[in-house]
């Protein structure tokens, strides 16, 4: 199992997001700017490569919409991640929820449309973010037949992972919260297209996932909206950690990178950061490295 923002176990992925723990109040600060005010959404918002995204364009003045799903015990550590994130003056809303929960999807974006119409104003998506690591870390054959995957929690991993991406890409398209100028980037891995023991799950779920953004890359690019995958180096990160071996993974990664050192979520953030601007229009439908090179090595 890999979980991302805690990492919950798998029965508890399946929809009870509504009866956990949140701040209490949408934790917000309210900022004024003039002309369309740009907002980033990310999925996974808590920890690891989406904690650093929201730091990172908070800084470069965007106000940030979070998406996390933590037990209570990490709820502290969540509340310093918002406190960094207002300390910049922006506008920060988090929610508590299983982000493949429809129904909670739904009423965390009322949420977001509430907050625009409060705020008064215009408002867009600048940046759409699918951080969310949760699933399934189990062999497809063993001969022990429990500790094989079972059907349910393979198509927990790919629906988790790989196609909710694209029904968050559709509550967006449909609110009209997404606007021309607007990106959408979802976190992909070498596991791809390439095979780490117990990952299987995992990786069809990536595999899904990077085509559905070249699906979103075509349908979107004529509202002058992009999509790409940010395929991310071996990154030492609490999702990491649930992979079985996950440290000979993390020491074959920093032997073999011509750059000399693992991935950072830093590195993520600042790719980023300077990919979401409007001088990158016509680039969609990628797969992009943020690795310094590891995965060209063999």
């Amino acid at each position: 199992m890999i979980g991302c923002s805690g990492g919950r176990s798998l029965s508890r992925a399946a929809g009870t997001a509504g009866s956990l723990p949140t701040t209490g109040d949408n934790e917000k600060t309210m900022t004024s700017t003039s002309g369309p005010t740009r907002w980033a959404l990310i999925a996974g918002s808590s920890s690891g490569f989406g904690e650093a995204v929201a730091r990172e364009l908070a800084r470069e003045g965007l106000n940030i919409f979070g998406v996390h799903f933590d037990r209570r015990a990490a709820m502290e550590r969540v509340n310093e991640v918002i406190a960094a994130l207002k300390a910049t003056g922006r506008d920060v809303m988090f929610f508590n929820i299983n982000a493949a929960d429809a129904e909670k999807r739904a009423e965390a974006l009322d949420q977001m449309q509430a907050h625009w119409k409060e705020l008064g104003g215009e408002h867009y998506v600048k940046v759409f973010l699918h951080s969310v690591a949760f699933g399934s870390l189990k062999p497809y054959v063993s001969e022990t037949p429990a500790d094989e995957i079972t059907q349910a929690q393979m198509e927990m991993t790919v629906d988790v992972m790989g196609s909710n991406l694209v029904y968050w890409a559709q509550e967006l398209m449909r609110r009209k919260m997404m606007a021309k100028g607007s990106r959408i980037y979802a976190m992909t891995s070498a596991g791809g297209h390439s095979v780490i023991p117990s990952y299987g799950a995992v990786s069809a779920a990536k595999a899904v996932l990077e085509s559905n953004i070249r699906q979103l890359a075509y349908e979107l690019i004529p509202h002058g909206i992009t999509a790409n995958a940010i395929q991310a180096g071996i990154t030492l990160t609490a999702a990491l950690a649930k992979i079985p071996g996950s440290d000979k993974l993390a020491d074959f990664a920093n032997a073999r990178n011509p750059g000399g050192r693992l991935t950072t979520p830093q590195d993520i953030a600042q790719a980023i950061a300077a990919l979401m601007s409007d001088k990158t229009h016509w680039l969609t439908g990628n797969t992009i490295r943020v690795d310094g090179g590891e995965d060209i090595v063999t």
